[in-house]
């Protein structure tokens, strides 16, 4: 950060949670959730938005963080990784999932899969494996893990569906 940089006081809403904080104009919503905020579930792999590490829903639409700047998110609603688990902690669906499926891999790509997938899940909550592939295919997991993430998101499914009944 330059130090004549000017510096923008904004408010972002994360995990339902009110951050007030000031960044520079240039300063990326990934960059903000970890440093600013120090949310470190959300990663950042590629920073052009190819691999899908740093996605977090903004408004319930999964977004690229690296690609957006902090100050444009002012005002909307950022669910990363840390806000799928329920308030009394016990697991969001897809992260139960990726425990019981072994989908974890290294982990790094992890956060990026499982915000894409609880919000594919409320779009198509009965995925067929085609469905599955297709849901995860905008992210890069290096470990080639995609045969267990793609049975953790009809696991996910299957638990969403349950925890509705």
């Amino acid at each position: 950060m330059r130090e004549d940089e000017e510096q923008y006081g904004i408010t972002l809403v994360v995990n339902g949670i009110s951050h007030q904080i000031s960044v520079p104009g240039r300063r990326l919503l990934s960059d903000a959730i970890r440093h600013d905020i120090g949310l470190t579930g959300t990663h950042v792999g590629c920073e052009h938005g190819v691999c899908g590490a740093c996605t977090v829903l903004v408004d319930g639409v999964p977004m690229r963080s690296c690609l957006m700047f902090a100050v444009s998110a002012e005002g909307l609603q950022i669910t990363t990784v840390e806000g799928l688990a329920r308030p009394d902690g016990s697991l969001h669906p897809v992260q139960q999932a990726f425990r019981e499926c072994h989908a974890l891999q290294c982990g790094f790509c992890t956060p990026g899969f499982m915000i894409t997938i609880a919000a594919g899940i409320l779009d198509n909550p009965a995925p067929d494996p085609a469905q599955a592939r297709d849901m995860i295919t905008g992210n890069l997991c290096r470990c080639t893990g995609y045969q267990n993430i793609e049975t953790a998101v009809l696991r996910a499914a299957e638990l969403s569906s349950e925890a509705i009944r």
